[in-house]
């Protein structure tokens, strides 16, 4: 039993003239190491699924006051994020690192990071500025970076834009929020152009009338301000500029509606249309 303790004792004594310290101090260590890693585990578990729900109920509580769509997404995914980070902060502490030296560096690898990730920055920014002055808002159309879309989502960093054929574009906020932008559907109202092309020799006030009759027929053009009728550009073809306003919403409709009775209706009325390749081959033909 003399021999085992003297065993012991020798190991003891090996062990803190090697590591520095003795076998009691080391398994104290690993004891209260162990229980640190595992409270911080337990921190990083409960506190990213408490930031999840958090993010839900900011959705919930903005979506019952009626706040923009595009805010609602923008709010709870900065929350989410900020609470994330505030959860990897205290499972640092609870690891028993000092957080002086733990913010001196995360300030460099902050710098280092910022300027790694400046467009990101910049898009962050540009989200806030999108949020803030509503060039636009989820549901409306428009063009930007020669992209044109439905605007489906705003979040922290990126725009979503669906085409009309279903396609995805995600777009950085940055080059949006500091870019031209044009919104087709932030006015109530739209005008609605057309260029008619007609040959030389047709009865311009027939076609005149005309048009003036059609657009007077649809109950989707407006009557105030009055549609617009005058005879255009005189190139290759005789050009009526044609011009009525509608809402947003009946803007094509009422642009396709006018083509259609233009199409079907003019030549009963002995008027052609005609394009400008149709006029130089007929100028080509009549020369000697």
């Amino acid at each position: 039993m003399k021999l085992l303790k003297m065993a012991l004792l020798d190991i003891e004594a090996d062990f803190q003239r090697i590591f520095g310290f003795s076998l009691t101090e080391g398994k104290q260590w690993v004891v209260k190491s162990g229980t640190n890693l595992i409270f911080a585990a337990i921190i990083l578990f409960v506190g990213f699924w408490l930031a999840k729900w958090v993010g839900r109920i900011v959705v919930r509580i903005l979506t019952r006051g009626k706040v923009d769509v595009g805010l609602i997404t923008f709010l709870s995914s900065l929350t989410t994020i900020i609470l994330k980070i505030l959860v990897v902060v205290t499972a640092i502490t609870q690891l028993g690192i000092e957080m002086t030296s733990f913010v001196a560096i995360l300030g460099a690898a902050g710098l280092a990071i910022g300027m790694a990730f400046s467009g990101t920055l910049s898009n962050f920014a540009g989200g806030v500025m999108i949020l803030l002055f509503k060039p636009f808002k989820v549901g409306d159309t428009i063009l930007t970076q020669t992209l044109q879309g439905t605007v489906k989502e705003i979040q922290i960093f990126y725009t979503y834009l669906h085409t009309a054929d279903n396609k995805v574009i995600v777009i950085p906020n940055g080059p949006i929020a500091n870019g031209p932008l044009t919104n087709f559907t932030k006015a109530n109202v739209r005008r609605v152009d057309w260029s008619i092309p007609i040959s030389y020799g047709d009865d311009y006030v027939k076609a005149h009338q005309l048009i003036l009759k059609y657009l007077s027929e649809d109950k989707k053009v407006k009557k105030d301000p009055a549609p617009f009728v005058a005879l255009g550009e005189l190139g290759a073809s005789v050009m009526i500029t044609v011009r009525a306003w509608a809402k947003t919403d009946d803007f094509w409709p009422v642009y396709y509606e006018l083509n259609r009775r233009i199409y079907e209706e003019f030549a009963k009325e002995g008027l052609n249309l005609t394009s400008p390749q149709e006029h130089i081959v007929q100028m080509q033909q009549a020369k000697p």
